[in-house]
Formats: structure tokens, C-alpha cells, sequence
């Protein structure tokens, strides 16, 4: 069974930063595609962030260059540093695991065609 655990939200003030951390076990870690996905009140879940197997990363528009996605294979987690906060990143942030990864991952973040999901960490930003 996999099974993920999103951690590391918080509130933080506009221009701050969080890391968040997703937790993985039950599977072979290293040979599937991960993602970050963020939904806020009213509005539809969007994909911020995915790896595919080797770590490489594809981005939000809205993100880019403030964001970034990692893999630690040793440690089967996943990480997000978000830096350079708005108010508008405030959303439940999810994790998202696939074991077959059959599109490109900007198809894959569009979709939200990922298999695994954790239950959300919130992240708050003030302004």
C-alpha cells in the first residue's frame, strides 16, 4: 500500500518562505514521477510542481522561479521550497505519486493524473 504524508505548512508573511516535506512508503520511491498539487477555497486544484523518475522537474507558470522541487531518494521524500511567498500561494498543498508516469508531466500536472495522493498540508501566506 502507498501511502504519503505531507508535511511543513504553515502561515507565513508575503516574501517568506516554507519547505515542504512528503513522506513515502510502500513502494520503490526512486522509479516513480511525483508531483505537488494546491487547492484553494472555490477554486480548482492546480499542479505546481512534478519530478519525473530521475528528479527532473517541470513547473507552474506561476511558480517558476520561486519554487523548486527535489527528490531524496535515501530518504523516499519529496520536498518543495517555496521562496519568495504571496498571498495567492495560500492553498492545501498535496502530494502525488505515480509508479507509471504515461504522459509528459505538464500533461500530468493538467490532469491531476496521478495515482497516490496524501491528505494536504495548508499553507498560509499574509500579506
Amino acid at each position: 500500500q502507498v501511502h504519503l504524508v505531507e508535511s511543513g505548512g504553515g502561515s507565513v508573511q508575503a516574501g517568506g518562505s516554507l519547505r515542504l516535506s512528503c513522506g513515502a512508503s510502500g513502494y520503490h520511491y526512486s522509479s516513480y514521477c511525483m508531483g505537488w498539487f494546491r487547492q484553494a477555497p472555490g477554486k480548482e486544484r492546480e499542479g505546481v510542481a512534478a519530478a519525473d523518475r530521475d528528479g527532473r522537474p517541470t513547473y507552474a507558470d506561476s511558480v517558476k522561479g520561486r519554487f523548486t522541487i527535489s527528490k531524496d531518494n535515501s530518504k523516499n521524500t519529496l520536498y518543495l521550497q517555496m521562496n519568495s511567498l504571496k498571498p495567492e500561494d495560500t492553498a492545501m498543498y498535496y502530494c502525488a505519486a505515480d509508479p507509471w508516469c504515461p504522459h509528459p508531466l505538464f500533461i500530468m500536472m493538467a490532469r491531476g493524473s496521478f495515482t497516490y495522493w496524501g491528505q494536504g498540508t495548508q499553507v498560509t501566506v499574509s500579506s
